[in-house]
């Protein structure tokens, strides 16, 4: 599949859309899902032109999966779960929606169900207040 630099993530990257940024640098961003599985349920993404995990540079690959590592646990403690799903999709029929590379990075809590993928969107306010919160522990990290 070629990539299609209009795409949603190219579109946020590009400024064009918002999102609420949680984290980002010179070769990732990171923010809040607006279909949210769980609170705290956030998306890293690569700032190369990658439909996915076997379109990127393995030098970007790493940069990835590193922010994803380091900002897994600090989502996780802000949000108050008990531990941490990390997903990433290859091809639609994977599940993948959004063909530029992404990991979901997802929060759990014992007992709670998480909502199904793409499901519905969350209100924009609590994931402002979602989004302040992490970065508020990222600070202090």
């Amino acid at each position: 599949m070629t990539y299609d630099p209009n795409n949603i993530f190219a579109k946020v990257l590009r400024g064009e859309l918002p999102c609420h940024n949680i984290y980002e640098d010179d070769d990732t961003l990171a923010f809040l899902d607006i279909m949210p599985r769980s609170e705290g349920h956030a998306l890293v993404i690569t700032k190369e032109k990658a439909t996915d995990l076997f379109d990127v540079s393995p030098q970007a690959l790493v940069k990835l999966m590193a922010v994803v590592q380091k900002l897994s646990p600090e989502i996780k403690e802000a949000v108050g779960a008990d531990g941490v799903l990390i997903a990433q999709f290859n091809g639609a029929a994977a599940g993948q929606t959004v063909f530029h590379l992404h990991v979901h990075i997802i929060p759990r809590k014992e007992g709670t169900e998480l909502k199904p993928h793409a499901g519905i969107m969350a209100d924009q306010a609590i994931l402002a207040t979602t989004a302040e919160k992490i970065r508020k522990k990222l600070q202090t990290a």
